[in-house]
Order: structure tokens, then sequence, then C-alpha cells
């Protein structure tokens, strides 16, 4: 493979490969580095019922459209992990964990967000052995059994509603007074017989011996500690973005999202864009993803047309 390009994409996900459609019908000299493609919407975007054109449809379908859409263009994709990017006079340099390096006139960063863990006892214990980050890979483990569900957001309602055709029973364990769901979501927890929401406690520990066997948690209201019996933990408390391999580059605010111009997709950083989950853009929403990565290639594409006239 060759190791210089007009443009390299990094991630694979919505705003990854939107950007990789817009880049080949421009005919650009691209690369696009991505571990897997999908990101978190494969793992864990169980039914989607808000991107147009599709009324419901698998996360994992969805993916498969966007991949098989990118391959007719046969742009080159490497699958690998970037580790580092550097900005080196006119060009960047984008170092992969297998030790290979490529250089680019401009970099499109949309690398995602991965799993927020909780940081308690237990739970690195028992990763693989009844706690779970996605229920699209593990629910079928839990038919007829007992889960919980950590978290009151969006994707803990609808790992509930998911769970709730194959266990027997599912919790939802929410830190806050109130679940933040969407209502149409709560609404269908409600109806769904198996599903019971728990707000106001802090979980303390997951507990079990070769696998998960309970949850201890602290009711806020009376500051009594309880124990749930369960089978499994599903942990649904957010998402972080995978900014660690480019901090010291750009601009980003508290929660490590990188600080990107509205408008252009621009990082702080002359050359360098950032589109997806990864940036500082306020609704994390595929469609959002998606536009956001045509966005970032539109205006990536004027940059690299301009130093080539340099």
């Amino acid at each position: 493979m060759k190791k210089k390009f007009d443009l390299i994409i990094i991630g694979g996900g919505p705003a990854g490969i939107t950007a990789g459609i817009y880049g080949a019908r421009e005919n650009l000299d691209m690369l696009l580095i991505t571990k897997n493609f999908g990101g978190q919407i494969k793992r864990k975007a169980i039914d989607i019922e808000n991107y147009p054109g599709f009324e419901k449809i698998s996360g994992k379908d969805l993916v498969e459209k966007f991949e098989n859409h990118l391959k007719k263009f046969e742009i080159p994709v490497l699958m690998e992990e970037v580790i580092k990017i550097k900005r080196k006079k006119q060009f960047f340099s984008v170092l992969t964990k297998q030790k290979k390096e490529f250089q680019a006139v401009s970099v499109i960063i949309a690398s995602g967000t991965r799993h927020r863990r909780l940081k308690i006892n237990g739970e690195e214990k028992f990763i693989g052995k009844g706690v779970s980050y996605c229920a699209v890979c593990d629910g079928f483990l839990y038919k007829n059994k007992v889960v919980a569900i950590i978290g009151g957001g969006n994707s803990a309602f609808e790992t509930a509603l998911f769970l709730s055709k194959i266990a027997k029973k599912v919790y939802i364990l929410e830190r806050g007074a109130k679940v933040i769901a969407d209502k149409i979501n709560q609404k269908l927890a409600k109806k769904a017989k198996n599903i019971k929401v728990c707000a106001n406690v802090i979980l303390r520990e997951i507990k079990g011996k070769s696998f998960v066997e309970a949850i201890e948690y602290e009711d806020i209201k009376t500051k009594k500690i309880k124990i749930l019996k369960n089978d499994g933990v599903f942990i649904e408390a957010g998402n972080m973005p995978n900014s660690d391999f480019f901090r010291d580059l750009v601009d980003y605010n508290e929660r490590k999202e990188i600080k990107i111009n509205a408008e252009t997709g621009e990082t702080s950083v002359k050359g360098l864009f950032s589109a997806g989950d990864v940036s500082d853009i306020e609704f994390k929403q595929i469609v959002i993803a998606a536009s956001a990565g045509a966005k970032a290639e539109l205006n990536a594409s004027k940059y690299i047309q301009k130093q080539k006239r340099l």
C-alpha cells in the first residue's frame, strides 16, 4: 500500500463512512483506517426508527448498507487502530498500532466513542461472566433469567425492551430521581410486564463467585443497602470519546470531545477535521453524524485544493 494520500479518514462509523463516500465521489486520493465498521451502532443500536428512509431497521443492518455503499467505490481501507497523529510542516502523519505510518494533506477524525465503565467493585472481575456492555451480543445468554440494566437514558431503555423479550425479569437501575429516556421509550417499558424501573439508587458492588449472582445498591432516600439477585448486568452508563491518540494536538472540552468549528468541522489545527460523536456536537444521533461526515469531507476537500495551489 502507498504511504501518501490527499486525505485520511479515521473511523468506520456513520461519520467516517459518509466522509469516505463523499471523498470517493470527488475522486480524492484517500485512505480510510478503522478497527471495525459500525462502531457503537453495530453493537448497540437494536431497532432504529428515526433514520430517514427506514421506518425500522437494526443497527447491524443499517451499518451493512453503509459499508456496502462505501465498498462500491473501491477506496483503500485499512482495518487497524490509529495510535497517533502528528503535524509535520505541510502534511499530517498517521501512525497505526501495527507501526505503519501514512501521510496526508488533510485528516478527518471520526473515531467515535467507547463504553464508559462504572469503576465499581466486581465490574472488571465479571466482564464476560455476567457483566456485558452489549445486549445484542450477549442477550441470548439470559433466556428466562433475571437481568439488570444500569442507566436511565435511551440506551438503557432500548436495551431493557430488547431483553424483555428474552429474559424473565428486567430491572433498570438509575442514579437520578427520574429517568431521562424519551417518553416513548418510557411508555413502552411501562407496557412490558417484566420491566421494573428503580430510580434514586447508587450501585455499590456486583457480587458473585464464578459468575454474577447479585447487585448491591443503596437507596438514596432511605440510605438502606439492598441486594438484588440477578444473573446478568448490562451497563449503559454512557460513552467516552475515542480521543486519546490526538489530545496533545487539538483543543477539546471537559468531556475530552474535540472542539470543532460547527460550520466546517475543522478543529483548532488547520487541515485537521472531525465528525461524529467524538466531536463536541450536542446531539449524538446517526443522521447527525452522517451529516457531519459529509460536511467535514467537503471542507477538507476545499482545504486540499487550496494547499495544492500554493
